[in-house]
């Protein structure tokens, strides 16, 4: 069954008081391309998983974030009592000698130096990021049903658009031998105007009447696009979603139409190749989403 690349999966947990949050977004591409954002801590694991998701969502622009509300403890950030020692006496000492004294201000400037605050680095607990990754598969989970639900409502318009050729197809044989008869008379026509004489020459008619009939044959373009048809049809019945093999599909699909348009020397016929193209753009169009 065919998906789509557009997707969307998200899902919410807990761990030790945080608050973690995953969301996956994509959109159609040709290639994987995936932006990633997550906290600091838990970037050792970045490669891993980068391989594990362009495996499971394997095409598409992807967006990945894991956010991380963190409990208000573990926010605090400590005072580097030495650092701001240094800074308040060095400042003391420049006011004394510029007669200022003003041990509020100092102190308030010697807490806005740098390396005044030390965050001590989180170390990632091996369990956390076992439940973290419970909770990845799980919006990835969400994400692929995403897709597949939006792969069903391409397979219907798909099925319509396919369907809809099948049956211009089918038209197309009803002025077959109008089309036939009006080369047949506009021959006749030419070689009588051509030739100097009331006396007409049957053989050379047939000859040309048989070239011209073998040069606008549409019987094998009709098979194969028929035969194209029914391929496209089969391919989205298939386990896995193949929107490559659907776009090449098209492209057969197109160049049957095109053949059979310029063989077409009919004003209906090239009415229904028109309306043919109409159908085959609007596929076109929706494999450009379609994994």
């Amino acid at each position: 069954m065919i998906q789509s690349m557009t997707g969307y999966g998200k899902t919410t947990g807990t761990y030790n008081d945080k608050k973690i949050n995953i969301e996956i977004k994509s959109l159609n591409s040709k290639y994987f391309d995936l932006n990633m954002r997550m906290p600091g801590f838990y970037r050792e694991n970045e490669l891993t998983l980068n391989k594990k998701l362009s495996k499971l969502i394997v095409r598409g622009k992807v967006d990945f974030g894991i956010y991380v509300e963190m409990p208000p403890k573990s926010n605090s950030a400590k005072i580097n009592h030495e650092v701001v020692t240094t800074y308040f006496n060095d400042l003391k000492a420049l006011s004394s000698s510029l007669g200022v004294d003003n041990d509020a201000k100092l102190m308030e400037l010697a807490m806005k130096m740098p390396e005044v605050y030390s965050q001590e680095k989180e170390e990632l607990d091996p369990e956390e990021w076992k439940a973290v990754e419970v909770m990845i598969e799980e919006a990835v989970v969400n994400f692929q049903e995403f897709r597949k639900r939006e792969g069903e409502a391409l397979h219907q318009e798909f099925s319509g658009n396919i369907n809809r050729i099948g049956e211009l197809l089918t038209e197309v044989e009803k002025y077959e031998g109008e089309r036939i008869e009006t080369v047949k008379a506009r021959l006749k026509s030419n070689l009588e105007e051509k030739l100097d004489s009331p006396q007409f020459d049957q053989n050379r008619f047939e000859q040309e009447l048989i070239y011209f009939i073998e040069k606008y044959d549409v019987t094998e373009e009709k098979v194969r696009l028929s035969g194209h048809l029914s391929h496209f049809l089969d391919v989205m019945k298939n386990d896995t979603s193949e929107g490559k093999k659907l776009g090449f599909i098209a492209q057969e699909i197109g160049r049957e139409v095109n053949t059979l348009g310029s063989k077409a020397n009919h004003q209906e016929i090239q009415k229904i190749v028109v309306e043919m193209k109409d159908q085959l753009e609007k596929i076109k169009e929706q494999i450009l989403n379609t994994l």
